[in-house]
């Protein structure tokens, strides 16, 4: 098999950092969305438009992923899918996803879910989002893609 790297495209912010270091290592990258979305014209990059339905993107991927996958996501469902198939996870901030870490995240997320649901004391919708990104994340993302390849590449 050859490594690639997979991303869920449709908010993620370090499409670019993705595009600089799959060149650098010579690593073909799938932009994968539900609808068009512009892409660098170069032999490595390429784009994957899958349906509309719900999770279509998300089941594509984890259709694709294996052991020779480094897959781009922020979304926790989809990163434990990844992992079981065998593929290293790298949320956009540059934190990895871990079999060691996923069973926390999974029950973060779902706990997080139901506090979500429903309107406040306050009469507000619950919720507020994720943290802006900075600096330091696409930094740490951009090291912790380099790592993922160099141990992949070292690992064939």
């Amino acid at each position: 098999m050859t490594i690639q790297i997979l991303v869920d495209a449709d908010a993620c912010p370090v499409k670019d950092e993705v595009y600089r270091v799959a060149i650098r290592h010579g690593v073909p990258v799938t932009i994968v969305a539900n609808s068009y979305i512009r892409i660098p014209e170069h032999r490595l990059i390429s784009r994957q438009i899958v349906s509309d339905s719900f999770d279509a993107a998300d089941d594509w991927i984890a259709e694709q992923a294996d052991a020779d996958a480094v897959v781009i996501t922020a979304d926790i469902l989809l990163a434990d899918r990844c992992l079981k198939a065998g593929a290293r996870v790298i949320g956009s901030t540059g934190k990895p996803f871990t079999d060691d870490s996923i069973g926390a995240a999974v029950a973060t997320r779902a706990i997080l879910a139901d506090l979500r649901v429903g309107i406040s004391e306050t009469g507000a919708p619950r919720g507020g989002g994720p943290a802006p990104f900075t600096k330091a994340d696409r930094s740490r993302f951009l090291s912790a893609l380099d790592e993922a390849l160099v141990a992949l590449k070292r690992g064939r």
